[in-house]
């Protein structure tokens, strides 16, 4: 099948990551109208997990998410569980993209996948793009409308609109601290001391639930977020909805404070975070927190803890790709020195715990 270089956020597809394309091609011109022009193939390049793929007929673009190749956590790259929440999410939410397809065989293209509308626009993944370099007070608004857009968000009527069905909010964070805890120990390949008393601490100090619960992305950060070329102050999409859920709103708010690195952070964590708002003009955690109480009005005492809880997550996320490299089951070079970057994101994690590092 054909690729093609000419646009700045696809690429041509990873060696060992090719799907069946004759197949596929053929199967989805039996379940959608599709123009007539042969099917170009070109990959979406960020991420360490699902792949996703920009599949070209003529004019039309649509947009194509699978798990990742080899063994997955229990639970986790649940293709059909993320379309049904966008099918639920995006007439409530516009900036999530419209599913169109979802196909649970596994004989197309080895694994369930679904389609979705593609939307184009800049995602500021590890360096700023060209077109808005150099314009710290642009950043500054960006950082704003990232905020506002998350507020907006947590402001949807869950039991108006029915999404309460997507979760159970009761108890939410505990089982999340539980969870998190258990595919660490499923994907651990050394003693990290730290990972243990992390474990602990987050254990023995859990907020109680929210007495509003919202939904939530769960994954929410600026490289999941699509700016508008023209006005990037403006945000067109919100992208990877697989983890989204009702529970408590701090969740997202901790996570986008974890990715949000500041001068000094990248000498710590080594290269888990880009250095992106960590340059002049990007807002600072303190002030993400202070737009977000001043615009949602909800308490935000606790988001230590919600950040401490984020950064662990981030270190069992990386330890689970370590695992899968270590195990062959990934041959991508990319991943050869996570086990460091798990390492030194919990030695940041309990330092912010204030309990010190075990010996």
């Amino acid at each position: 099948m054909g690729s093609s270089e000419t646009d700045r956020d696809t690429a041509a597809v990873r060696a060992g990551e090719e799907l069946g394309w004759v197949h596929l091609e053929s199967t989805l011109r039996n379940l959608l109208p599709l123009p007539p022009e042969q099917m170009i193939v070109e990959q979406f390049p960020g991420g360490h997990s699902n792949l996703t793929y920009c599949l070209r007929f003529g004019q039309l673009e649509l947009v194509l998410r699978r798990p990742p190749f080899g063994p997955v956590a229990p639970t986790a790259h649940d293709m059909p569980r993320e379309y049904r929440l966008l099918k639920a999410i995006h007439p409530h939410f516009d900036l999530a993209p419209r599913p169109l397809l979802l196909v649970e065989e596994t004989g197309i293209i080895g694994a369930p996948f679904y389609l979705m509308e593609r939307r184009r626009g800049l995602v500021i993944r590890h360096e700023i793009p060209p077109a808005i370099a150099g314009q710290p007070a642009l950043y500054r608004r960006i950082s704003e409308s990232l905020v506002e857009a998350l507020v907006r968000l947590h402001a949807i009527e869950i039991e108006k609109s029915g999404l309460i069905e997507l979760g159970r909010p009761a108890g939410f964070v505990r089982r999340q601290v539980e969870g998190w805890t258990r595919r660490w120990e499923r994907a651990r390949t050394s003693e990290v001391l730290e990972m243990e008393t992390l474990s602990t601490w987050l254990l023995a100090t859990i907020p109680p639930d929210p007495s509003s619960p919202t939904l939530i992305h769960n994954d929410y950060k600026l490289d999941n977020v699509m700016l508008d070329p023209d006005d990037p102050t403006r945000i067109l999409a919100i992208l990877d909805w697989e983890m989204a859920t009702v529970g408590d709103p701090l969740i997202d708010l901790g996570l986008l404070l974890c990715y949000w690195p500041e001068p000094g952070d990248f000498e710590i964590t080594g290269s888990a975070l880009a250095r992106v708002t960590a340059s002049p003009g990007w807002m600072t955690r303190a002030e993400i927190v202070e737009h977000y109480a001043a615009c949602s009005g909800r308490q935000v005492q606790d988001i230590r803890w919600y950040h401490i809880f984020a950064i662990f997550k981030l270190a069992v996320v990386i330890q689970q790709i370590y695992h899968r490299y270590q195990s062959g089951q990934t041959s991508d070079s990319r991943f050869a020195g996570f086990e460091l970057q798990v390492m030194a994101l919990a030695r940041l994690a309990t330092r912010l715990t204030g309990e010190g590092e075990p010996a």
